[in-house]
């Protein structure tokens, strides 16, 4: 196994201390043009490359920033990640990603991962509705601004999206297209965001002069395309089959679109459909589905750019009246309507 090449040996075939080495790699401008060019063309020669995770514990500075995410397998996600690591990215940090599955062990493990490695900061969709996992981790002193997710209290920050909103415009287009019976599809009970999108699609049953019970809830103990082919069979065994179905996310509504299909269900004539997320896929479905958008991008870029000033106004890289205050910033969806809820009831 070949030996890692040392800041040593660049001084040594450069002719150099091994403080001027440092000096090109750390403060080029303080070295002579002449002596800069030796050093750097040692550390072609010999393929140096300097330790970060050392630079790091010097400077008690990580240059990595934590993202937690409920599922990297939902396109919502990746959008979420595409956002935070292009603000990261612009402020010359890097991003490292991991994923829960949706299972409160597997976050402690990466919360722990991230507490060992000193990232500069978490964004976090928390998996564990009970806490515990978020407090265990707060106990370590390290940034973190939720996702997809508001925050309860002002200890964090917090980026997410008006669900009770969004829910509201689900429902209340399929009311105003006629439907009286709906389902809905909605994930496991324990995560914020499915409880608030009941919370939305019953609020607009209630302006409606509807009660409760015109909203079958479907649970599913995951948020995928299997799930949802799951409930979608659930929904066909109904006797009293409601005739539209609202889903807490797009890939719910394509699992149940794909059940509906094999099992000769039309849609949207026999049974309409209104998913969430509005992820690249929901526009090429077999029938394109309509959907309530979410600015996934934007979530991933506006959490990080908190994060970022937080770290920051900690370190005293950042100046200027006041310090870092924990904000919750509260997005608004849209709805998106096609072809798999425009049929007239």
């Amino acid at each position: 196994m070949a030996q890692s090449v040392g800041i040593k040996d660049v001084a040594r075939a450069a002719g150099v201390s091994v403080g001027t080495v440092s000096n090109v790699i750390n403060r080029p401008e303080s070295v002579a043009s002449e002596t800069r060019a030796r050093v750097l063309s040692a550390i072609d020669r010999l393929g140096y490359v300097r330790s970060e995770s050392a630079r790091q514990l010097r400077a008690g500075r990580s240059r990595i920033m934590g993202l937690l995410v409920l599922d990297m397998g939902n396109p919502f996600f990746v959008d979420v990640a595409r956002g935070a690591e292009r603000a990261a990215r612009d402020a010359g940090l890097g991003v490292m990603v991991c994923n829960s599955a949706q299972n409160s062990a597997e976050e402690a493990d990466y919360l722990s991962l991230f507490a060992e490695q000193r990232v500069r900061g978490v964004l976090l969709t928390p998996a564990d509705a009970t806490g515990r996992n978020i407090a265990a981790f707060r106990r370590h002193g390290i940034p973190f601004v939720l996702v997809d997710r508001v925050a309860e209290g002002a200890t964090e920050c917090s980026v997410s999206v008006d669900d009770v909103a969004g829910g509201a415009l689900a429902v209340r287009h399929l009311v105003d297209a006629g439907h009286r019976s709906i389902a809905y599809v909605s994930g496991p009970p324990g995560l914020n965001q499915v409880r608030d999108r009941r919370t939305g699609a019953l609020n607009a049953l209630a302006e409606a002069g509807l009660g409760p019970d015109a909203l079958r809830e479907l649970p599913t103990e995951r948020l995928d395309v299997a799930a949802g082919r799951d409930a979608g069979a659930r929904l066909l065994g109904l006797a009293d089959r409601p005739t539209a179905v609202f889903c807490a996310n797009d890939l719910l509504a394509l699992g149940v679109l794909q059940a509906l299909y094999a099992a000769g269900v039309t849609v949207p004539d026999d049974l309409a459909i209104v998913g969430y997320d509005d992820i690249e896929f929901a526009a090429a479905a077999a029938v394109p589905l309509t959907s309530v958008r979410q600015p996934a991008v934007t979530m991933g870029a506006l959490a990080a750019e908190l994060l970022l000033e937080e770290t920051e106004y900690e370190a005293g890289e950042r100046t200027g009246p006041g310090a870092h205050e924990h904000r919750r910033v509260v997005l608004q969806p849209e709805l998106v309507v096609r072809r798999s809820s425009l049929a007239a009831r």
